[in-house]
């Protein structure tokens, strides 16, 4: 098959970029490298350095394209608050910009990373799919609308659409900036450097850390998946760890005995995550098989920067 993947420099987007050329399969990776960083993807991904509201560019390469993946956003929810109008025309206005393409040029499929930030505040149980979306930040509101936008126009020009909410995804290669990094690579980090590894809260908040490559078997399964049009989906473990257990876990795996600080005068953030993956499993015959400790020592053996 043929893909074109957005944001293909980051993360999630190299993973999925690279396990796909893997397979065979004939790749295409776009990305503005705001933070990513095209060393990371395989020599048979064939990269182009563009902004995904580029239309002429987007045009040639979604040329003969089965399916998008669409991972090209802003991802820090602190820094959306700070900056909603970047987000909102990054998240919102890029994603409207590769639907109208994708209806120009004819390409039948994509599937959009959206995120379990949407949720927002539900205080107990497994999120569903059916609960009503309360988004508590910028970045969480530019997902939900890039949903509501793949779907909208999906459905006006008969595009195939299924949108992923991924919750906690973690593992190696995760960006790491200098301002509200990643909360499990930043701790192994200070960890590793016997620094201090502080939490906002009193770390009794939850959330549902998935391993990337279980992310990535998820993605994989949506391009070829039947019965999934205008599908929202949960991606997670389906397990809820307190910020406490995974300070605890990050110790034992680094071994090590760093300080640990919890700064009860700032707010935890949501209290409370764990995806409901009945429908997911159902769909895409999803199994996340990677244990939040596992997934913690493949991170330090396979990521060099903890070396």
């Amino acid at each position: 098959m043929n893909f074109l993947i957005t944001g293909a420099a980051g993360f999630l987007g190299s993973s999925l970029a690279n396990q796909l050329a893997r397979e065979g399969h004939q790749v295409r990776g776009l990305d503005d490298l705001s933070t990513g960083d095209p060393k990371v993807l395989a020599p048979d991904v064939h990269f182009t350095r563009g902004d995904v509201s580029d239309r002429p560019k987007l045009w040639t390469l979604l040329q003969d394209v089965d399916v998008v993946y669409h991972f090209a956003a802003r991802v820090s929810v602190q820094e959306s608050i700070l900056y909603p109008r970047d987000y909102n025309a990054v998240n919102v206005g890029g994603t409207v910009a590769l639907m109208e393409a994708m209806r120009d040029v004819g390409v039948k499929r994509v599937v959009l990373a959206s995120s379990g930030a949407v949720y927002g505040n539900i205080m107990e149980g497994s999120l569903k799919e059916s609960d009503i979306p309360n988004p508590r930040s910028p970045y969480a509101v530019s997902k939900l609308s890039a949903e509501y936008y793949v779907r909208t126009i999906g459905n006006l020009w008969n595009i195939e659409t299924v949108s992923l909410r991924i919750f906690n995804a973690y593992g190696p290669g995760q960006h790491l900036p200098p301002s509200h990094p990643p909360v499990v690579p930043h701790y192994l980090r200070q960890a590793l450097r016997g620094g201090t590894l502080v939490a906002h809260g009193d770390g009794s908040q939850t959330r549902d850390y998935i391993y990337v490559a279980d992310v990535v078997s998820a993605m994989v399964a949506a391009s070829t998946a039947p019965n999934i049009d205008g599908l929202v989906l949960n991606v997670g473990s389906g397990q809820e760890t307190s910020i406490k257990d995974l300070i605890r876990l990050v110790l034992e795996v680094t071994n090590s005995t760093a300080n640990v600080v919890y700064n009860t005068q700032t707010s935890g953030g949501v209290s409370h995550m764990k995806a409901d993956l009945s429908l997911t499993k159902d769909k895409l015959r999803f199994n996340p098989s990677i244990k939040l400790e596992d997934g913690l020592r493949l991170t330090l053996q396979r990521d060099t920067r903890f070396k």
